[in-house]
């Protein structure tokens, strides 16, 4: 939304010959590009940090399943 505001100012400052229209429509664009990068970098982190979690979840998982002797049979009781 503010990118078009941003085009319509630029646009509007052309036809009159207005620069500093044109100047401030093309700082709005710039602005919403930014806002735009930084959105698309904290949803980038916010993934990252799931994945992250999901692994640890995954390792804390395979630790208790594998018990206190990590995973350590008994070959002497024949499987009993």
């Amino acid at each position: 939304m503010e990118k078009a505001k941003g085009k319509m100012k630029e646009a509007a400052g052309v036809l009159t010959g207005d620069e500093d229209k044109k100047a401030e429509g093309r700082a709005e664009q710039r602005k919403a590009a930014a806002e735009k990068e930084t959105a698309k970098k904290a949803k980038a982190d916010r993934a990252e940090e799931e994945a992250r979690q999901a692994e640890r979840e995954r390792d804390k998982q395979r630790r208790e399943d594998k018990g206190l002797l990590g995973g350590v049979t008994d070959t002497l009781s024949g499987g009993r």
